[in-house]
This record gives structure tokens, C-alpha cells and sequence, in this order.
């Protein structure tokens, strides 16, 4: 699969227009007559036996390199040249006519298989694609033409079968790959470096001297010679694959036929047809045992190129993506770190293998950290951690460590690959929101206090004094009907005051004017019934405020003024307060200023107090702005701004943005 991703069956050669497909098939039937005269010049006389007969294996090569369209033209090209050749040779009638249709059989049989089987051109670059090409080009095909062949060469016919199978299987095995490798190489003449034809020139050179030294020079009596031929083939598997030993047996079969025929070489001695079979088998076999090794190789070096490839592709998006990520063998150590991680750190990858990583770990976080990295690795589990790892300048940062096994294909354990994101804003606003939680419950609780102590202390008081009054009254005559109705007025007074105490904790809750009349309306009720109730003087002013404000400003606002007043109230030190609302176009003002001795912003805000925080949240749910200048004996004003038409978005500044601070001469805080 991988091959052919790396390699792809190149797609045959389309010829389009009329005049090149012309040129074509003259030239198929030209160069079909010579590779039979080529055959011809190898023919064992007088048995009339070709070892090896080119023509057909040409033929399928000129197939499996063009399109399917013109095949019947180049075929009929290629038998019009078989043809010529049968009929300078005087053969029988019948004989031509049998060897022409078992030629017909065997061609089409290899060239419709290899290319059904492969796809397109076939690359004999696996051992699965060179299984599959031997099926049809190498068996189905050869016992085709060797069924039909053996009738018209005559003689016995199991010998003739036997002759005519070989000859062609040698012929496709060989010669076929050969002529396919050199398409290849007019293909991409561009892509190879010129080392590699040199390469190849030199192998080629020995390869010939060899073969001709052992096919031709040497007699029968030295057949040890076959083995200097084993090196040069051991070069070509190796390091030009099943194109190098296509054209390495082409040479070799070429030279040891040509010897036999003339009574050189190894393969003479014995009877003509003895030697044929000798030669053939020796041929096939060689050609065969090469070709798988060949295949072998080169699928090695795809898996290979797959996996540097693999690897190159892991390492881009590795170091292309936004998170510190990390591999590491199944030893526990880890042996891989992204850019990210290394330019966060600050540290080479030498300084980070093995367990050096950990020494970026915050002490606290490594025990912790290690052991859950160290139990996921006993038990092959994902795994996800936080810790605290230190930053190239030194601050230390919290990251979110996820890890999974990695396993290869076959199941066996390889070690593990986590990603770190950083998580420091996070953990960060989990703190913030875990102390605003915490401030509001500590805020409702006192709350609660205060509700309860003035329930109790105050209202319950009075009360109980009223209810002992009445009785006292009920159980003792009054002197006068005047005394009577001045001790009734005087009990009316007081559940007067009683109510009217029940009333301002109420509108503290809940303000029905605010929700009746408008903010202004409310504003001004309360800061009177301030004013009364903590014996104050607050001035109210108001101008140029829409009547019809909506809900969440108006009662941003309004719980902005009960919040500032109150404190102002518990820490100014003064006894009255100015309170202004006032509308510009598009915003809505509301200050609360006092003369008194100021306080520490910064350490109101850290201290345990809602009073701030409450303030800035709720101008945040309008889009809303805080500002707050105090000044040591010179007073403190909250100003509130708010948008006066409600946004949809809820502002997304933190609590520092919220609030332009000018503090001079801290005296006192909240």
C-alpha cells in the first residue's frame, strides 16, 4: 500500500493524436520483426529451439505502457512483424497460423493481467506485486502459448511444451521488467542524480565482463565461474531492486545463450536439449531467487522511507502546534521534546531526555508528578496531571499533562506520548472564583448576622417592651380616658417606629420604589431613610436621568449607592455624604463622596471585605465601570459609569480593569 503511495502505478501512455498512434504502430511492427530476427540469431540448430525468444516478451511491454485503446492495433502491429519473420523462414502454413494465435493468447493473458492485477504500469517493487505479476505473466501465460506452441514446432510434445514454457516464461521474467525499467528511467531521467547512472554504468560493465568471461571464454570444464556472477547480482537487488536484476539477467541470458548455442560455456557437453534445459532452469531460477531478494529489498526501503517520512510529518505538526509535547521509550525515560516545549522551558533537548525534564518540575509538584507518571507506566493507562513547571525566565508555570501509551502494530508496549498545555490562567481565575465564593458566603453570612441582630436587638426589643406596655395597661386601670389615649399614642408611636424599622431593612432588601417609580425616585427614598435611620446627613442631587432606564442599570446602580453609603458610613470618620445622579448622552453617573480620611485601595481589595468586589461585579453585569479616588484626609468618591442603553455582552474585564485608582497618602482602609 505504502508503495504505491510513495511510488505510484504510473498511468500508460496515452497517444492522442492520429499521427503518433501511426508512428506507433510501424514502429511496434518494425522493432516486433527485428526482436524476432534477435531470436532467431539464438535458435538452437538444427532442433530449431529458441532458449529464449524475445518477441512476445516485448510485445507485453509495449501493452502494459499504452493505453488499452490502441492495444489491438499494436498488436496486430506486433504479429504483422511476427509474421514477416515465420514467413522468411519458410515455415509451414499451419505452423504460423498456431504460433500466431498461441502469441495472440500469451500476450494478451500477461500484458490484460499484469496491468488488471497491478495498475497501470507495474512496479515489481513488492513481493505481493511480483506474486502477482509471475501469476499471469509467468504461468498463466507461458502454458498458453507452450500448449498451442508445442503443436507447431513438432516432434515430441511434453519436450516441445516443456521448451516452448520455459523459453517464454524466461523471456517475461527478464526481458519484460527490463524494457518496463527503461520506460521508468526515460520518465524521470530528471529525479535520479547522475551518481546513480554512473553507479549503474560500472555494474553493467563488470556484469558484461563477467558474463562474457564465463559464457564464452570459459569452457565446460570451469562452471565455477557461475559464482563470480553471484556479487554483481547481489549489487543489483540491493541497490536498483527488480529493475537492476531484469536487466542484469537480460545480459546474463543474452551471453550464456549465445555460449550454448556455440558450444561454450558451462551449459555445453551434454545433449542440445539437456543443455537447453540446463540453461533455461539455471536462468529462470536465478532470475527468480534475485528478483524476490530485489523485492525484498525494496520493500524495506519503503517501510524505511515510511517511517523517516512518518517521523517528518510527527515532527512538522509536532513542532508546528501550540502545545509542549513529549515522547518517551517504554524504559520510563523520555526521549522526544517539541520546539514548543524546549523554547518554554528554555533548555536543549540533550538537558530534557531521560528524567532531566524533571528538574523543571516545582519541588512541591515532583513526587506527586512522578508517581502518577510512574503507576500509569505499570499499568499501560493514560494518564493526566498537573504541575507546576518552571518558564524560561524563571516563574513557574502550571500545566495540564496528558499521556497515552503507544503501542506498535504487532501490540508491544513502545513508551508513551503526552501533550502539556498551560493552565495558569485557569488555576488562577479557579482561585479568584473560589475566593469570590468564599467572600460571598462570608458576605451572606454577616448578612444574615446583621439581619438577625437587628431582628433580635432591635425590632424583637421593641417589641417585647410594647407587648409588656400593653399588658401593663390592660391589667391596670387608666386614671383618666386622657391618660388612656396619651399611653395609646404613645404605644402607636412606637409600633410606628417599629414598622417603619421593618420597612427600611425591607427596601434595603427590595426597594418597591425602584422597581415602581425609577432609580431616582428609590435613590433619593434611600438615602433619606439612610440619612434617619444611621443619624447622617446625605445630600441627594439628581438631573437630566431618563425615566425609563432599563432593569440591570438601574438596579446596578442602585446597589452600587446602598453598598458605597454604607461603607462610607462604617469608615470615613464623617457624618455626611453627597450623592449625585446625573445623565450624559449614551451614560448614566452616579457619585458617592465624602470628606473623610480615605483608605488603601489596594488593601481593601485583598482584605476579606465584599464591599469592593460586590460594587465592580455588579456594574459588570451593564457593562459598567468603577472608579474610585481616595485621598488620605481629603475624602473618598465612588463614581459609577454605566452605559445607559444594556448590553447583551457581559464585560469581560478582570477586576484590576474595572477600576481607574488614584490613591495619594494612604491613611486607613476598609
Amino acid at each position: 500500500m505504502y508503495s504505491q503511495l510513495i511510488h505510484p502505478p504510473q498511468p500508460p501512455l496515452s497517444l492522442s493524436s492520429t499521427l503518433h498512434k501511426v508512428v506507433a504502430v510501424c514502429s511496434v511492427a518494425v522493432i516486433a520483426y527485428f526482436a524476432a530476427e534477435l531470436g532467431g540469431a539464438m535458435v538452437l540448430r538444427p532442433q530449431m529451439v529458441w532458449p529464449l525468444w524475445p518477441g512476445c516478451a516485448f510485445l507485453v511491454s509495449v501493452l502494459l505502457l499504452t493505453s488499452r485503446k490502441i492495444w489491438p492495433a499494436l498488436l496486430v502491429a506486433g504479429l504483422t512483424g511476427f509474421l514477416v519473420y515465420d514467413l522468411s523462414l519458410g515455415l509451414p502454413t499451419q505452423s504460423i497460423a498456431l504460433l500466431l494465435v498461441a502469441d495472440t493468447a500469451e500476450v494478451l493473458i500477461a500484458a490484460w493481467g499484469a496491468s488488471y492485477a497491478l495498475g497501470g504500469i507495474p512496479r515489481l517493487n513488492s513481493v505481493k506485486a511480483l506474486a502477482k505479476y509471475a501469476f499471469f505473466a509467468l504461468v498463466l501465460a507461458p502454458i498458453s502459448v507452450a500448449s498451442l506452441g508445442a503443436l507447431a514446432i513438432g516432434g515430441e510434445y511434453w519436450i516441445a511444451w516443456r521448451i516452448s514454457f520455459l523459453t517464454e516464461a524466461l523471456a517475461l521474467l527478464t526481458l519484460t521488467p527490463a524494457v518496463l525499467s527503461w520506460a521508468e528511467v526515460v520518465r524521470q531521467r530528471a529525479k535520479k542524480p547522475l551518481s546513480h547512472y554512473l553507479e549503474a554504468t560500472a555494474l553493467f560493465a563488470g556484469l558484461t565482463t563477467f558474463a562474457y568471461l564465463t559464457f564464452v571464454i570459459s569452457g565446460a570444464s570451469r562452471p565455477a565461474l557461475l559464482y563470480s556472477l553471484v556479487p554483481f547480482l547481489l549489487w543489483a537487488a540491493l541497490r536498483f531492486g527488480t529493475a537492476g536484476i531484469g536487466n542484469s539477467m537480460v545480459v546474463i541470458a543474452s551471453f550464456s545463450t549465445w555460449g550454448a548455442i556455440h558450444g561454450l560455456g558451462p551449459f555445453t557437453g551434454r545433449a542440445p536439449l539437456d543443455n537447453v534445459l540446463s540453461l533455461q532452469l539455471f536462468s529462470l531460477f536465478a532470475a527468480a531467487s534475485f528478483m524476490v531478494q530485489a523485492a525484498l529489498v525494496e520493500e524495506n526501503k519503503h517501510a524505511v522511507q515510511e517511517l523517516q517520512e512518518s517521523e517528518a510529518r510527527f515532527r512538522l505538526v509536532a513542532n508546528s502546534a501550540p502545545v509542549l509535547i513529549w515522547m518517551s521509550a517504554n524504559d520510563k525515560s523520555r526521549t522526544y521534546f517539541n520546539k514548543q516545549w524546549l523554547g518554554f522551558t528554555g533548555h536543549s533537548l540533550r538537558e530534557e531526555v531521560g528524567t532531566g525534564w524533571m528538574n523543571g518540575v516545582y519541588p512541591n509538584d515532583a513526587a506527586n508528578s512522578l508517581k502518577t507518571y510512574v503507576d500509569a507506566f505499570d499499568g499501560r493507562k493514560n494518564f493526566q496531571m498537573e504541575y507546576r513547571l518552571r518558564r524560561s525566565d524563571g516563574e513557574y508555570r502550571w500545566v495540564l499533562d496528558v499521556g497515552v501509551p503507544r503501542f506498535s502494530p504487532d501490540g508491544t508496549f513502545e513508551g508513551y506520548i503526552g501533550s502539556c498545555i498551560d493552565v495558569t490562567e485557569r488555576k488562577l481565575a479557579e482561585e479568584v472564583l473560589s475566593s469570590v465564593s468564599r467572600k460571598l458566603i462570608r458576605g451572606q453570612e454577616q448578612e444574615r448576622s446583621r439581619i438577625a441582630r437587628e431582628l433580635h436587638d432591635d425590632i424583637a426589643q421593641q417589641l417585647v417592651l410594647l407587648a409588656a406596655e400593653l399588658e401593663q395597661l390592660q391589667r391596670g386601670p387608666a386614671d383618666s380616658v386622657l391618660q388612656l389615649r396619651a399611653r395609646i399614642g404613645e404605644l402607636l408611636a412606637r409600633i410606628s417606629e417599629i414598622s417603619f424599622g421593618v420597612q427600611a431593612m425591607s427596601h434595603e432588601l427590595h426597594s418597591p420604589k425602584l422597581e415602581y417609580l425609577g432609580l431616582v425616585a428609590a435613590a433619593r427614598g434611600f438615602c433619606r431613610e439612610f440619612g434617619e435611620r444611621k443619624k447622617v446627613e446625605v445630600s441627594f442631587a439628581s438631573q437630566s436621568l431618563s425615566a425609563s432606564l432599563p432593569v440591570e442599570i438601574s438596579l446596578s446602580l442602585f446597589r452600587v449607592l446602598q453598598e458605597a453609603l454604607n461603607n462610607a458610613s462604617k469608615h470615613s470618620g464623617v457624618r455626611r455624604f453627597d450623592v449625585r445622579l446625573w445623565e450624559n448622552p449614551g451614560e448614566v453617573h452616579l457619585t458617592i463622596s465624602d470628606l473623610g480620611v480615605g483608605f488603601d485601595i489596594k488593601t481593601a481589595m485583598k482584605s476579606s471585605g465584599l464591599g469592593l468586589t460586590s460594587m465592580h461585579e455588579r456594574l459588570k453585569l451593564a457593562n459598567g465601570e468603577l472608579t474610585i479616588t481616595s485621598q488620605a484626609s481629603r475624602g473618598t468618591t465612588v463614581h459609577a459609569r454605566v452605559p445607559s442603553a444594556a448590553s447583551s455582552d457581559t464585560s469581560a474585564h478582570s477586576i484590576d480593569d474595572g477600576f481607574v485608582v488614584m490613591v495619594k497618602n494612604h491613611s486607613s482602609s476598609l
